[in-house]
Formats: C-alpha cells, sequence, structure tokens
C-alpha cells in the first residue's frame, strides 16, 4: 500500500510548477520595490511590512485551525504575498493598529471567507486596502514625503502626491503646465523619488519585478500591457485634445499605483482570466474604469477600484470565453 496508483482520464499534462515555487517567485519578484520602500520611507516601511505579513499568516492559521478545521496552507506563499501587497497598498506611517485590521480583513474577508487559495473572487489585498481607505480616510491619504532610510515612523513629514496636486489644481482651474512645476520630474517618479504608498514610488523595481515574472513565465505579458496600453492610448488622446485640463500618458503611468496594480494585483491567478483573450477584455476593462476615476471621479486614484470591478466580471469572462480544448484541431492544427 505504499504506492497507490492513480487512474485518471488524459490528457496527462507534467509540468514543474508549484503553488509554493509559483508564489516564491512573486516574493523575489516584489523584492525590488520592497527594497526600495525601505531606502526612500526607512523604518515606516519595515514596521508596516512586518507587520501585515505577520498579521496574515497568523490570520491565516487561526481561521484554518479553528474554523475551517481543514489543512493548513499557511506555507505556500500566498499569506505572504497578501500581506506584502497590502503593505505596498499602504502609506508608511499608517498605524500599526490600522495595518493589522487591514490584513484581518484581507484574510479573514477578502480570502478565507471564500474557502482559501483558489476560491477567492476578489484580490484579498485589494479588499483590505479599500475597506481601510473608506474606515479610516485621513490615515490613508496622509502620505510620508520620501527622506531616507532613516527616516522617523511616526514623525514622517507628509504631502500630497503627484495626482492628488494636479487633480486639485485643476478643480481649482489651474493649468497642467503650471502645476507640472510643483510634481516631480519624470527621471525622480521612475526611481522612486514620490510620495505615496509604499509599493508605488519607483516604477524601476517594479518594471524589474515584471521582468523576473516574464523570464520565470510565472506571469503572461497580456494583462500588464493591455492594462498600460489602454490607460496610455485614452490618456493620449485627452491630452491631445486639451494638453492644459489633461495630463500625458507617461505622467499617468509613473504615478499612482497603475505599474503596481498592472504587475502584481491585476494578474492574479484566482482573480484574472484563464485565455489571453479574456486578459486583453479584462486589462482594457481595468484600464478605461481607472482612466474614467482619474479624469471624472472624485478619487485621483482608481486602479484599485477598477481592479475589482474586473474581478467582479472574471466569472462572466470564464465563462463566455474558453480556451480550446486540448488536442482540438485549431488554426495551426492540433494543440
Amino acid at each position: 500500500m505504499d504506492k497507490l496508483l492513480t487512474v485518471a482520464p488524459s490528457p496527462h499534462i507534467y509540468g514543474e510548477e508549484s503553488i509554493r515555487k509559483l508564489m516564491l517567485g512573486v516574493i523575489i519578484a516584489l523584492l525590488p520595490a520592497l527594497f526600495c520602500s525601505v531606502y526612500f520611507f526607512g523604518w515606516g516601511a519595515v514596521i508596516i511590512s512586518v507587520v501585515a505579513v505577520t498579521t496574515c499568516i497568523i490570520t491565516e492559521y487561526l481561521i484554518q485551525k479553528f474554523l475551517l478545521k481543514g489543512e493548513l496552507s499557511i506555507t505556500d506563499g500566498s499569506a505572504i504575498i497578501t500581506g506584502l501587497l497590502l503593505a505596498f497598498n499602504l502609506p508608511g506611517n499608517l498605524p500599526v493598529g490600522i495595518v493589522i485590521i487591514g490584513s484581518v480583513v484581507s484574510i479573514g474577508i477578502g480570502k478565507m471567507t471564500f474557502g482559501g487559495l483558489g476560491r477567492n473572487p476578489f484580490n484579498p489585498a485589494l479588499i483590505g486596502r479599500v475597506f481601510l481607505l473608506v474606515s479610516f480616510p485621513v490615515q490613508m491619504t496622509s502620505w510620508p514625503v520620501p527622506q531616507g532610510f532613516m527616516t522617523s515612523y511616526t514623525d514622517a513629514v507628509t504631502g500630497a502626491t503627484p495626482l492628488e496636486i494636479v487633480k486639485e489644481g485643476l478643480r481649482n482651474g489651474e493649468q497642467v503646465s503650471e502645476l507640472m512645476d510643483r510634481v516631480p520630474g519624470y527621471l525622480q517618479l521612475f526611481y522612486g523619488h514620490s510620495g505615496g504608498s509604499l509599493g508605488e514610488t519607483a516604477a524601476i523595481a517594479l518594471l524589474l519585478g515584471l521582468a523576473y515574472m516574464l523570464i520565470k513565465k510565472i506571469i503572461t505579458w497580456h494583462i500588464p500591457v493591455s492594462i498600460i496600453m489602454t490607460i496610455s492610448l485614452f490618456t493620449g488622446i485627452l491630452w491631445l485634445i486639451n494638453p492644459q485640463q489633461n495630463a500625458d500618458p507617461l505622467f499617468h503611468i509613473l504615478t499612482g499605483g497603475v505599474l503596481l496594480g498592472a504587475i502584481f494585483m491585476a494578474t492574479d491567478y484566482v482573480t484574472s482570466p484563464m485565455t489571453r483573450k479574456g486578459m486583453w477584455i479584462y486589462g482594457i476593462g481595468i484600464g478605461i474604469i481607472t482612466v474614467l476615476i482619474r479624469i471624472w471621479g472624485a478619487y485621483p486614484e482608481g486602479i484599485s477600484y477598477a481592479i475589482l470591478i474586473m474581478n467582479a466580471f472574471v466569472p462572466l469572462i470564464n465563462r463566455y470565453i474558453k480556451p480550446r480544448l486540448f488536442g482540438k484541431e485549431g488554426r495551426y492544427g492540433k494543440d
């Protein structure tokens, strides 16, 4: 009885991937952004990241152990990723108690309520982030200014993000050309010297993570490219129509959470479509909703809401856009 023969219908496809291996790859891809957040925001980034990851792991363990009473999955790395992504969506001076609340909501409501990994319809980290934004709007919109590694966690200097500066200035009747003098230059935005949440300050760090995941084939390029292309296209059209009332596409891509959301949030295996055509529809939808919220909505940023809204459409997309059956005759012969 030591060796059991498993009988199952074909096709039989073997792969070296495992949940733990894939999650480890995502964690490695997140490290450049984590190092940049610590470099720019100091101890606040360290404390918030450690608290978020630890709370996510403990919450998942307690729920599985005492409520679901099933097999423990805290070693697969998914709780670590949820904690890191939640931390990346938070200001570097957020009180520890609020971080704990967000972590519990992310795992308890966003993930384990639906049965755990593989069953949650919405990105857990974004559930936690949106919950905190609604519950603690003042604390969640007090952004520390990057001051270096030795920045104090409790006494960090706060300021408006580039998106907030432009949004508020346009409401007051100012023109984009005037507002651009008050925001960091594109090179600063690319390297990370800009206020905002921990994970959205350094575009180069996020792009390094994207390159690693593409090389390791952890994700495909379809969702990030479709989101970035859609946002670039629509903001570019608006910019060409009226450049004094609309910022250019590069500004929209380098500011806020576009790169963080497109690379690490929208590509979540569970909450994104299975087919390439579905990924394009999903990514285009996220891009359009993001632009609508940024330009005409009350919030200066919209990527989090856009991803959650499109998460809700993923089951519908998967239902009507299905992959071709394995072995079925296609355009280029059999699969």
